[in-house]
């Protein structure tokens, strides 16, 4: 049952909009916030999102915008404080157009990434973003978020991806900039700036997105590596032979591997036991042989000492099996339960003596375990800290916010982020404010006032 304030939103929203209020709008993937909401609305259009949002400004309630809910920062729930309006767009999900000859596709925000890539591959075109909940993450979350995958070192984040945007604005207008151009001088860019805004300067609605030809010839491999340096040499070899030709590279510390074999012992390993690896994915045109490529890149990497061992994919299944090792790393972080979970980035330069130094900090700490593994090829690791073997993480849960402090400093300390790719949401907000640059902090804080000065977007997000 509605309160009055519900009740008399409620009639401020289009007809048919509301829909109940149900678990999966208020659940956080990594089960440590809990969300909040009065209301539930669902728009078919961006004119539908334009009324609630309206709706919401008239009456000061705040809105949470909730795509797929996959995000790790807690950014799509509000625990606390004035109860929200969630707003869901889980209703637009149409490929609104799409443009082979140019690369381009218009799609709307509800649209999950993996009816985006394959409404490309239905016209031989590919949407290169990679995520492993490519089935349940949606596209307006994803811009919101910036977010990045496994193919950045290629063809760069979400924001790299997007052309133009649809969105509406807190005050209820509507920004109808889905333009497929690639050059468009004609002063700030609006679309950039509510990219990895986390909604919290507007909702998008729809976007226009680049695509690419379809790659003639994918290889595949996983090779045992000495230690994250060798990992690094190997990467720039790789880039040095095969300028352009690296679509993937990453880090794969052995206690992932250790996780796998217990908790998903189905998941087939071609290294077993090793100490750390790497996954490779060339993408190459028809003239240049990508087996033979990266064969010739193996033999190199040998002769230098960068590698011990290697499986090449023989087949598209093998190398889908391949990639779903990497991709079932955080299903199997889950179900042992970390400490604390660190999505990182550094410069390239500064991986190694990281990983070093704050594997050494966290051994004075303690018998911890540490799984490190991540996007090496663009600096970003997912540096995961567990219990020792055989204990319970809640054990351990007073080094939780230690053990983020000093991991967040010394990724701060090396020029690096303590954000790479998930956002600030709410659960990162302090850091944001601790090791934020005042000036830049400043300039967001006065953007947020001129676009939103009621404070209805997203409350507590990215901004306390």
């Amino acid at each position: 049952m509605l309160n009055p304030a519900d009740d008399a939103l409620a009639a401020l929203l289009p007809p048919d909009v509301l829909r109940p209020l149900e678990d999966r709008y208020l659940d956080d993937p990594r089960g440590r916030y809990r969300g909040q909401g009065g209301l539930v609305a669902a728009p078919r259009t961006v004119d539908e999102v334009a009324e609630v949002v309206r709706a919401c400004a008239r009456a000061r309630v705040g809105i949470v915008a909730r795509g797929g809910g996959t995000g790790l920062v807690a950014g799509a729930v509000l625990p606390e404080g004035p109860v929200p309006l969630i707003l869901s767009l889980e209703r637009m999900t149409r490929i609104r157009d799409l443009w082979p000859d140019e690369d381009v596709m218009v799609a709307e925000a509800g649209a999950t990434l993996q009816q985006v890539r394959d409404a490309a591959q239905a016209q031989d075109r590919l949407f290169p973003l990679a995520l492993a909940s490519q089935g349940t993450a949606q596209i307006g979350g994803i811009l919101a978020a910036n977010a990045g995958g496994v193919a950045v070192l290629r063809w760069g984040n979400a924001r790299a991806l997007c052309l133009g945007i649809e969105a509406v604005l807190p005050d209820g207008s509507v920004m109808r900039d889905l333009k497929r151009l690639r050059k468009d001088n004609t002063g700030y860019d609006i679309r950039d700036l509510l990219i990895g805004a986390e909604g919290t300067l507007g909702i998008i609605t729809a976007a226009s997105l680049r695509l690419v030809p379809r790659p003639a010839q994918v290889a595949t491999a996983m090779l045992a590596v000495p230690d994250p340096a060798a990992a690094l040499a190997l990467l720039n070899l790789a880039n040095r032979r095969l300028a352009g030709g690296v679509t993937a590279f990453e880090l794969i510390g052995g206690q992932g591997l250790q996780f796998l074999a217990e908790t998903l012992p189905e998941i087939r390993q071609p290294l077993p036991g090793v100490a750390w690896s790497v996954l490779i994915e060339l993408s190459l045109p028809a003239d240049l042989p990508a087996d033979q490529a990266l064969e010739g890149l193996l033999t190199a990497a040998m002769e230098a000492g960068l590698v011990t061992d290697g499986a090449l994919a023989q087949s598209g299944t093998q190398a889908a099996e391949f990639w779903s090792l990497r991709e079932h790393l955080p299903e199997a972080n889950r179900r042992v339960g970390a400490i604390v979970s660190h999505d990182i980035s550094l410069p390239l330069s500064e991986i190694a003596g990281f990983i070093d130094d704050a594997g050494a900090m966290l051994a004075r700490m303690g018998d911890l375990r540490i799984n490190c593994f991540g996007h090496l090829g663009d600096g970003n690791l997912h540096y995961n800290v567990f219990a020792p073997a055989g204990q319970s993480r809640d054990a351990y849960d007073a080094l939780r916010a230690p053990i983020q402090e000093a991991v967040h400093q010394m990724v701060v300390d090396r020029n690096g982020s303590f954000s790479a790719e998930h956002g600030v949401g709410r659960m990162k907000v302090a850091d944001l404010a601790r090791w934020g640059d005042p000036a830049r902090l400043a300039a967001m804080r006065a953007i947020k006032a001129a676009l939103d000065p009621l404070g209805i977007m997203n409350p507590g997000a990215v901004l306390a």
